[in-house]
Formats: C-alpha cells, sequence, structure tokens
C-alpha cells in the first residue's frame, strides 16, 4: 500500500510543479517536504505513533528513484521531528480546526503536522514560506479545497506561535 501510494503522489506531484523551474535549493527543499509527507501520510495510515517506525518509512522513502532530487537532511528533519512530536503538534493546532481530527483527511492531517513542525520548531523558516509550502503541498496532494483549509488553520497558529513575525508582516502591510 505505502509504495503504491509513494508513487501516486509522486507522479502527481510532477503534475503540479509547473514549466518554470526554481531554485535548486528551493526545489530541493520542497521535494523533501513532498517524501516527509509520503512519510507521515504512511504512518498515519499505519496509526502507529512513537519514532520506531521512523526509521523504516525513512529508509523505504530513500529508496524512490527521485529521492536524490530532495533535501535529504531537511526530509530527515521533518519526517523524524513530526513523528516524534505529532502529539504536541496536534495539541497546538486542533483549536483552529473546524471539525474532529478524525474526520481530518490523512494527507490534511499530515500537512497540517508538517506546517505545525516547521512553524513551531524551525523559527529560521520565515511563516510565510512555511505556509506557502503547505498550502502547495495541499494543491497538489490534497482534496479540492484542502489547501484553504490548511492556509486558515495554519495562518491562525502562526500568529499565535509566531506573533513578533506576523505583527511585524502586519504593520508593514498597514504602513503607507
Amino acid at each position: 500500500m505505502m509504495m503504491t501510494r509513494t508513487k501516486t503522489l509522486t507522479m502527481k506531484s510532477k503534475t503540479h510543479s509547473g514549466s518554470a523551474q526554481r531554485a535548486n535549493s528551493r526545489s530541493a527543499r520542497r521535494r523533501a517536504r513532498e517524501f516527509a509527507l509520503q512519510g507521515v501520510y504512511a504512518w498515519l495510515l499505519r496509526a502507529e505513533e512513537g519514532n520506531q517506525e521512523a526509521g523504516a518509512i525513512d529508509a523505504h522513502i530513500r529508496d524512490d528513484e527521485e529521492f536524490p532530487e530532495a533535501d535529504a537532511t531537511w526530509f530527515k528533519t521533518l519526517l523524524h521531528g513530526v513523528l516524534a512530536e505529532a502529539p504536541g503538534l496536534r495539541e497546538r493546532f486542533v483549536p483552529y480546526i473546524d471539525r474532529p481530527l478524525a474526520e481530518l483527511s490523512p494527507i490534511e492531517h499530515g500537512i497540517l503536522l508538517i506546517g505545525s513542525f516547521e512553524l513551531i520548531h524551525h523559527v529560521e523558516v520565515p511563516y510565510k514560506v512555511a505556509i506557502n509550502e503547505a498550502v502547495e503541498l495541499a494543491k497538489s496532494f490534497g482534496g479540492t479545497d484542502g489547501f484553504k483549509f490548511v492556509n486558515g488553520v495554519l495562518d491562525k497558529l502562526a500568529a499565535d506561535v509566531r506573533t513578533a513575525e506576523v505583527g511585524a508582516a502586519a504593520a508593514r502591510r498597514s504602513s503607507p
């Protein structure tokens, strides 16, 4: 099941990447996020929590022929970090969702975990970048309007966990 879905996610992401090629480091990070989403998705489908499965999922995904296009360090940071921190990440974003957690699709759930992890644990990633990357994942892999949901939830979380950064951005927008 995981291998089939992994290939499907990879192929679908290519159809949404557009013809313009971004800088190599950025596309490598985006690919890392895509592969991390595949791993989190597989983990969620197995309903296994805990870091014990992270190594097996990591190894399986690294076998993908397209993995060398990804930033391997960022992939590992995201996958292992999300799996280790999932309960705490959920506690942070659940107040902002409009439905029970069990009703989220595994894709939306995985994207929210990854986006929350970046917002909370990686302040070196600008909050707008973390949200935009999550929205792009949702556009590529999620349901029709899933990206709007992901954007709304992570925007509210960012206002909570990155108060100064979000406030400074709002002040810049409102100044003449």
